[in-house]
Formats: structure tokens, C-alpha cells, sequence
């Protein structure tokens, strides 16, 4: 095999995304490990928020139900969001975390998992499957049964989770932690590089992200500009989400996180080769 063959395999082997253009999605402020994943292996990145994530209008709300702790028998967190908000305002009203000792806390997937044990705080749960319907069925609905269950969210997320809970006859306080917003990026300049054939995969981490993404564009728009390019989920529920509203999805990450995700991009390059 010659020498400059033998390379280009190692090349390959080493850095699996050399030579693709992957666009992000994802909140700024929470795409470096993300961004650090695909370029580690050879990826160009291509940043394009679409959100942003922004304290809500009032804590009002969240500050009475944390300053009345002591009347929740649970805590559900699905996402690094709702914990980091949670928190600051917890820290802001100057509780002790021992207030969460007889709290039982469930933690939606492992990275939401992580983001509470950086605050000293053990998920009791975490779902094998990392959405609402993996905590539910984690979850026994007879021990249910007059609980009273805090719920800090984005005011826009799924109502399955809530609304089950409360069929089971427990009472759930759904409050808005934080909410999310439509990021300034710089669309003329993606669109250029959609026009240019330059962008080999768009990538999305929640559903939010979708249709902020997709109201960017013209039905005219998505024909022309996207479809040579691949679209990537980080699991089933943004996966609907893009097929709700038309598109195509190439890639869906087995493991709903962003290691998984890198996982699943690279394995779909691999294949195309």
C-alpha cells in the first residue's frame, strides 16, 4: 500500500468527520463539549444557535415552592436548565441543602444526573430511557397517590410527564424555571453555505431547537437549500418534532446525550464513505 494511502487510512481511523461541516444548534453557552466532540475528530463546526436560554419573566412562583420545600415529596428535573435555575434561586433564598434530604429527586439522563451531583445533590432516579416516558415508567403510579410532586421546567415543554402524574392522583406543581428564547446568529451566512453545498450535516439537541431553526426558512427554502443535507437528533422526541414538521431525519442517537450524538454522526460518515 503506498505510503500517502496508508495515511489517508490512519487519517480516517483517527479523525472519522475530516473534511464534513457540521452545524450546532445547540445554546451557545452549552455547545463546547459538543463542539470540542466533533472538531476532536476532524469536523469543521459551523455554530448556529438557534436559542437562548433566559431566566423567566417572574421566580415568584419557583421562590414559594422552594421556600416551601418541606411540603414536596418529590423533585423531577429534566434538564441541566431546570437543575442550574433551580438552584440559583434555592442558593438566592438561602435554604440549606439539607432542606432536599427527605426530597426524593429524580434527574432525567445522566448529564442532568451529573449537573446535580456538581451541586452535591444525588439523583435518586435516573431513567434507563431519558424522557418523560422513561421516568414514568420508573415510576410506580399506587405509590403516586396523593403526592405532591415540584416540577421547575420551560414554560414550552411536553405535557405527558405532568399530566400522567396527575391522572395517578398526584398533585404536580409545573413552574417555569427558565425559558428559551430565539438566538441572533448569523442566518445569511449559513444560507450561503447551505446555497454553496458547504454544510454536510445540521444537528439538533431538543425540539426547541428544531422549530426555532425551521422558522428561519421558506417551505421554498428547505427544498432548495436542505435537501443534500443530513439532519442528526440527540433522540426520538426532536426526531418527531422535524419529521411534525416535514424534514427528514438521518440520524437519531441511541444514547440520548451528546457523547451518543457524536457517536451516531460519526457512525453515519463512516457509512457514507
Amino acid at each position: 500500500m503506498p505510503l500517502s494511502e496508508e495515511r489517508a487510512n490512519l487519517s480516517r481511523k483517527t479523525k472519522p468527520l475530516l473534511g464534513r461541516q457540521v452545524v450546532i444548534t445547540r445554546p451557545r453557552s452549552q455547545a463546547s463539549a459538543f463542539v470540542r466532540g466533533i472538531e476532536d475528530l476532524g469536523g469543521e463546526v459551523v455554530e448556529f444557535p438557534t436559542i437562548e436560554i433566559l431566566p423567566p419573566e417572574s421566580y415568584e412562583a419557583l421562590d414559594t415552592a422552594i421556600q416551601n420545600l418541606e411540603t414536596y415529596h418529590w423533585i423531577i428535573f429534566t434538564s441541566i436548565n431546570g437543575v442550574r435555575h433551580f438552584w440559583e434561586r434555592f442558593m438566592h433564598l438561602k435554604r440549606d441543602i439539607h432542606d432536599l434530604d427527605r426530597i426524593k429527586v429524580v434527574a432525567i439522563g445522566p448529564e442532568t444526573a451529573k449537573e446535580l451531583g456538581s451541586i452535591n445533590l444525588r439523583a435518586d432516579l435516573v431513567p434507563r430511557e431519558y424522557r418523560a416516558e422513561g421516568i414514568l415508567q420508573k415510576l410506580k403510579a399506587a405509590e403516586m397517590v396523593g403526592k405532591r410532586i415540584l416540577l421547575p421546567r420551560a414554560a414550552e415543554a411536553r405535557d405527558i410527564l405532568p399530566k400522567t402524574l396527575q391522572e395517578w392522583g398526584a398533585r404536580v406543581d409545573v413552574l417555569e424555571a427558565y425559558q428559551t428564547v430565539p438566538a441572533k446568529s448569523d442566518f445569511a451566512r449559513l444560507r450561503l453555505l447551505l446555497l454553496q453545498k458547504k454544510i454536510d450535516m445540521i444537528t439538533f439537541t431538543s425540539s426547541s431547537t428544531v422549530t426555532h431553526f425551521f422558522s428561519l426558512f421558506s417551505e421554498d427554502d428547505r427544498k432548495q437549500l436542505l435537501t443534500d443535507t443530513a439532519v442528526a437528533c440527540i433522540g426520538p422526541i426532536t426526531q418527531g418534532t422535524a419529521e411534525e414538521m416535514g424534514i427528514q431525519v438521518d440520524v437519531v442517537a441511541r444514547d440520548y446525550t451528546i457523547p451518543g450524538l457524536v457517536e451516531a454522526v460519526v457512525e453515519y460518515f463512516t457509512r457514507q464513505r
